[in-house]
């Protein structure tokens, strides 16, 4: 089994991480740490480098755990919901975990692009996770 969770450097990032490393244990599964990042290129060389440090920690904190795993940094250009739905069906994660940000009443009316994108094109069952 396969579970893929999408990564982002913020507190629901944060929570997808640990929740899907909880589900990986729980379900002796492999866990695919995906991050996706979008921009022009200066974007892309500046975000990448903020990113490489929080990536080389979570593969560090990977290693210590019962679980097998890898981590993945997507450079395609394309939507973060995109690249994910791609990761989770080339593995044939049998699970997707995402971080949602809490919205207040207006908010709700409308998810973020990428989080609907994940919940309508994902083959497979999607956890939302919110930060406390």
């Amino acid at each position: 089994m396969t579970i893929v969770v999408g990564y982002l450097m913020s507190d629901e990032g944060r929570a997808a991480l640990d929740r899907a490393m909880q589900e990986a244990k729980l379900r002796d599964a492999r866990l695919v740490v995906a991050h996706s990042l979008r921009g022009g290129p200066r974007d892309e060389q500046e975000q990448a480098r903020a990113y490489r440090d929080e990536l080389e920690r979570i593969e560090r904190k990977l290693q210590a755990e019962p679980i097998t795993s890898e981590v993945r940094e997507l450079v395609r250009g394309r939507p973060a919901g995109e690249d994910l739905v791609g990761v989770a069906t080339d593995e044939g994660a049998e699970l997707l975990v995402i971080g949602l940000r809490r919205r207040n009443p207006v908010g709700k009316l409308a998810l973020a692009s990428n989080a609907r994108d994940v919940l309508l094109h994902a083959r497979c069952p999607v956890l939302a996770v919110k930060a406390e």
